[in-house]
């Protein structure tokens, strides 16, 4: 129903906004039309009339004695008397004499009025009988001045009505055939502009509904066709951000879950064990801290991703020692990479590096690479881990020989849930958190990797001014 309100609302709007347009300038050049047609027609008859009822201007150069006998005899030799009638008026508004022999039965020469005041006029009239004529009259004046008649033709405009009926019946229907042509070009237009909106409408909704396997047939190389693959793209997009959030849930509650198992299993064990086996209660109790370690290490890793997406991840820059930074990150793995028969190398460089930074948030990005880099290497493999001073820049690289990104993947492996191998644990949002960080600090985090061979992911920090006091918090500031 809201689709053919829609529907009906756009037809209504170009009636309004165009067809009646049309109409109306239709109507108005049919109607100009005819005004210049009818008054080309008058003036052509007018023109004639005049031109071969000229001689009569002749009865101007005669005498009020001699007009009557004058007029009688030019009548009588007029030679267009099948074209129109003349008809000659003494100065007594008397019809001396008409071409065709008759008195004139109407007593009404509106034209022969007005020529009286200003030497000529031209009116249409119907007779006593019904027809249509045109009349002119030219009033006659001798040298002196004085008024001596007129006369008056009177043609019929029957012929010329018909003519011109018969050219506005072919206007009328030329512009009905213009009207018709726009309004059917119009609705063809506009259905072909609203059957596509209308399928927009309905992918849309369904999309918005969560199929996001539904797509639009793009039939049109135009701006809907354009709008058509945009929307295309969109579901396409969302239906990969969807299965990465069902993917991201899967595995955070894996994640969750996995540790409060342990912490639940080793709880219920120590509680069994207390005054009977005190070793077995101190490394339960051990368990548990651990375990409880990395479940906060879990949720403070997704309030960072909440921070980041709402752009509250901020960092407290101060100046800091680089090297003694990644010196402490790497030592929180040297013996959990020697249990799983990892070697793990880092050569602290002889002289410091000392960078403006904030020192919790790069360590959790050294923390969150090296992890990975242990995480996805297999016993026997090696990861290194390095620091080179560049000009302006300090770069740290951590290399392993572990399983690698497939080529597909490696240009997504920084996106928010994804995760190019889901078989190895993880949230999928680290490494999204750390390049947000290493951007801040004005920095890059790139990545190069080969499947089967290993991967490299490097930091790049620049060097800045160093300040003698750490830079305040936003919150602390404004207290």
């Amino acid at each position: 129903m809201q689709l053919e309100i829609k529907f009906k609302s756009i037809a209504v709007r170009w009636f309004f906004n165009m067809f009646l347009i049309v109409v109306l300038i239709v109507c108005a050049v049919v109607i100009g039309f005819i005004a210049v047609v009818n008054s080309l027609y008058t003036e052509k008859i007018v023109m004639y009339a005049a031109d071969i009822t000229y001689e009569f201007n002749s009865l101007s150069e005669t005498t009020p004695a001699t007009f009557r006998d004058t007029a009688i005899d030019m009548a009588e030799n007029f030679g267009f008397k099948d074209k129109l009638e003349v008809q000659v008026i003494d100065r007594d508004d008397n019809v001396v004499v008409t071409t065709t022999g008759f008195q004139p039965s109407d007593s009404k020469m509106a034209d022969y009025e007005q020529a009286k005041l200003t030497g000529s006029a031209v009116a249409d009239s119907k007779t006593s009988g019904g027809e249509h004529v045109l009349a002119g009259t030219t009033a006659l004046y001798d040298s002196s001045g004085k008024y001596l008649g007129a006369y008056r033709w009177i043609t019929t405009l029957e012929n010329a009505d018909r003519r011109i009926s018969g050219l506005i019946i072919t206007l009328v229907v030329t512009g009905l055939l213009v009207l018709a042509f726009c309004a059917f070009s119009g609705l063809f237009f506009i259905k072909s502009i609203v059957t596509p909106i209308r399928d927009v409408s309905n992918i849309a909704r369904k999309i918005a509904m969560g199929d996001f396997g539904s797509r639009i047939e793009i039939t049109k190389n135009d701006e809907i066709g354009e709008l058509c693959d945009t929307i295309n793209y969109m579901a396409s997009e969302l239906s990969q951000a969807e299965n990465m959030k069902n993917d991201f849930i899967s595995s955070v509650s894996h994640e969750l879950r996995t540790p409060l198992t342990a912490i639940k299993g080793w709880g219920e064990t120590v509680k069994m064990s207390i005054g009977t086996d005190e070793a077995l209660v101190k490394r339960g109790i051990d368990v548990v801290l651990s375990e409880a370690d990395r479940l906060s290490g879990l949720v403070e890793e997704l309030l960072d991703f909440s921070r980041m997406e709402t752009g509250r991840l901020s960092v407290v820059s101060q100046p800091l020692n680089i090297s003694e930074l990644l010196t402490e990150s790497v030592d929180m793995y040297i013996e959990l990479a020697r249990q799983q028969g990892i070697e793990l190398v880092f050569t602290r460089p002889a002289e410091d590096v000392t960078v403006s930074g904030d020192p919790n948030r790069l360590k959790q990005v050294f923390i969150n690479i090296i992890d990975n880099a242990v995480k996805y290497t297999e016993k026997g493999g090696q990861v290194l881990v390095d620091q080179i001073t560049e000009e302006g820049c300090v770069r740290i690289t951590v290399k392993d020989t572990g399983v690698g990104i497939p080529a597909q993947d490696i240009d997504r492996v920084k996106e928010k849930f994804y995760k190019a191998n889901k078989t190895v644990r993880g949230s999928g949002i680290g490494l999204a958190v750390a390049d947000e960080i290493i951007k801040q600090h004005k920095g890059l985090l790139f990545l190069e990797s080969t499947e089967g061979v290993g991967t490299t992911v490097t930091i790049v920090l620049p060097f800045t001014e160093n300040t003698d006091e750490p830079e305040e918090p936003e919150q602390e500031k404004e207290n």
